[in-house]
């Protein structure tokens, strides 16, 4: 171990690292009907039967906006010097196009207003799955004119709150909301189309961009986009296995990295979802993502083995490791492939900067006798800062970490079933509790130099 008993590399890691939480504005905010906004895809989607777990809906979640003075306490005491939210689009405009609700945006200046006052530096993020319910009877993110619309959103928020954001991230996890969103149908919009989701995927990659001309319009900020990445192995030898995880690969990160990095989508892009089709995709437009990117978000959660396997959807099944400690989400526990995924994007972009936007589990955390003890959140997070720490000695140009999350919050299919947080919310009165894990996160952020 390191210093003051960090993980080794950690010591590296200036006073500049940004040492955080994340939060989404849907899962943790509630308030859905208050002072103008307007309906998500979320608030829709919840309400169709089966679609959430235990019929739970993010009505109320967990009160942020009306507690979020509180929220900024916790983080204040858990002594983090950055906070990743997320603005909720149908809180500033509510139809997802002019007119302005400047109650909306007011919210946010007092939120950014309160980070600064307690020395934590506000990062943004402009989208995170909150898609205006009206925008989506217009066609949502499946036309080019909801890019077009993120962009003046992102221009709208720049405006008001890019004087004292640190930075800005364009787009949470665009997979998920075209894979998820529009292909297996279990996030909102709830579509199941493979055309479709390769269309989505493209337009949030033209709205990243045009966001980001949009942001360097109004401010100076930093900003990137938040992609979700999954290290992708062969089961076996064979050549089969070899090529399905080639495959597997572009299907779970070369789609988004490589037109980000390369301004081209990789081999094989029309066929991801096992049928071929004219990709409908103007090559000006690929144009104008290289150099979109000040710095990239990174999603980690596990990583994934699989086989060749004719009958399985894309002809790719995965293949649960063996031996492995596995997340209430049934993610396996996959440390090391954090490790691998940061060296492989230092080879990818070696000039590009990295956070880890987002790393952590869920776990079946009860409450009992005012104390939540949850050892193996707290294994996981240190198994993982453990190989960040290698990676950062190893080359990786890795300027952040967000831990997920500050607090138990609506996770999306899954309703309240999953706890994330560091704070226990109760489901009844909404009261915060610090689990273990908030102490011994705070305890490492302590032990950290100066």
């Amino acid at each position: 171990m390191a210093a003051a008993g960090l993980p080794p590399g950690l010591d590296r890691l200036g006073a500049g690292f940004h040492w955080g939480m994340s939060s989404a504005a849907y899962q943790i905010e509630g308030a859905v009907a208050e002072d103008g906004r307007g309906p998500s895809i979320w608030d829709v989607f919840s309400r169709r039967p089966g679609a959430v777990a235990e019929g739970a809906t993010a009505d109320r979640a967990c009160d942020h906006y009306h507690r979020f003075q509180e929220d900024v306490a916790w983080l204040a005491r858990l002594g983090v010097r950055d906070y990743r939210f997320s603005v909720a689009w149908p809180r500033i405009q509510p139809q997802g196009r002019p007119p302005l609700e400047p109650r909306g945006l007011a919210f946010y200046d007092r939120l950014v207003d309160a980070l600064l006052a307690a020395g934590i530096r506000p990062l943004v993020t402009l989208y995170h799955r909150d898609l205006p319910w009206a925008l989506e009877e217009a066609g949502g993110w499946g036309e080019r004119d909801t890019a077009w619309r993120f962009a003046e959103y992102a221009g709208l928020v720049a405006r008001r709150l890019g004087d004292r954001a640190e930075a800005f991230l364009t787009l949470h996890d665009p997979w998920s909301t075209a894979v998820l969103g529009h292909w297996t149908g279990e996030h909102a919009p709830g579509h199941r189309d493979g055309r479709l989701a390769r269309a989505v995927g493209h337009h949030q990659l033209l709205a990243h961009a045009w966001a980001r001309e949009a942001l360097r319009a109004e401010c100076s900020r930093p900003a990137g986009i938040a992609l979700r990445l999954q290290p992708v192995s062969p089961a076996g030898p064979d050549e089969a296995d070899r090529l399905a995880a080639a495959q597997e690969d572009r299907y779970r990160n070369l789609w988004f990295l490589e037109p980000l990095l390369r301004g081209r989508y990789p081999e094989g892009w029309d066929q991801l979802f096992g049928e071929p089709v004219p990709p409908s995709v103007r090559e000006e437009e690929l144009a104008v993502l290289p150099g979109s990117l000040d710095f990239l978000g990174v999603e980690y959660y596990t990583a994934a083995v699989v086989a060749a396997d004719p009958g399985a959807p894309r002809g790719v099944r995965e293949i649960p490791p063996a031996a492995r400690p596995r997340t209430e989400a049934g993610w396996p526990v996959v440390p090391e492939g954090l490790e691998r995924l940061l060296l492989r994007l230092k080879d990818l972009a070696p000039d590009l900067r990295l956070r880890i936007t987002g790393n952590g589990a869920a776990f079946p955390d009860r409450l009992h006798a005012e104390r939540v003890e949850d050892p193996g959140r707290i294994a996981y997070l240190a198994e993982h800062l453990a190989a960040l720490g290698r990676a950062v000695a190893a080359g990786a140009r890795v300027e952040g970490y967000y831990v997920r999350s500050l607090l138990d919050g609506f996770e999306w299919q899954w309703g309240y079933r999953l706890r994330y947080g560091l704070v226990y919310v109760d489901p009844v009165s909404l009261r915060r509790i610090p689990k273990a894990s908030f102490f011994w996160y705070r305890d490492l952020l302590r032990a950290l130099p100066a």
